[in-house]
């Protein structure tokens, strides 16, 4: 994936890195883990995500765990039209929406959006751009 760090300064930082996304939990879950920069260099972000799809609420609740920096965060994902939006809030309070669009057999557009509090506008805050190498 390349990945742009969009800064509160208005500067933009550039990546890359990887995911590995997996059905588990006997088909029940869908797991990924997000590592950024792309291996061998030293890991800056290196988390997994946890998805249970729940037909109760017609959603996935998901668990996002970053150990290395302690940055976690819980959501619930729906699709919305092409898109899957996930939202929720994370470790440090603040709300947080994920949007996965441009969505391909091969390929994603995600979008992560902070603000701290329902009346603050979203603000970007990465994106990520993946790619299938590999069936």
């Amino acid at each position: 994936m390349d990945t742009v760090r969009h800064l509160e300064d208005g500067t933009i930082q550039k990546s890359t890195g990887e995911i590995h996304f997996g059905w588990v939990l006997e088909g029940r879950a869908i797991q990924d883990i997000w590592i950024r920069p792309r291996r061998p260099a030293p890991s800056t972000m290196y988390g997994t995500t946890l998805r249970i799809f729940d037909p109760g609420i017609g959603g996935w609740h998901i668990i996002w765990s970053d150990p290395l920096n302690q940055d976690y965060s819980r959501q619930i994902g729906r699709a919305e039209g092409k898109d899957i939006v996930q939202i929720g809030d994370d470790s440090r309070g603040l709300k947080t929406r994920w949007r996965f669009t441009e969505i391909t057999a091969n390929s994603f557009h995600w979008i992560g959006e902070e603000r701290s509090s329902e009346r603050d506008p979203w603000h970007i805050t990465y994106e990520h751009l993946a790619r299938r190498t590999s069936p």
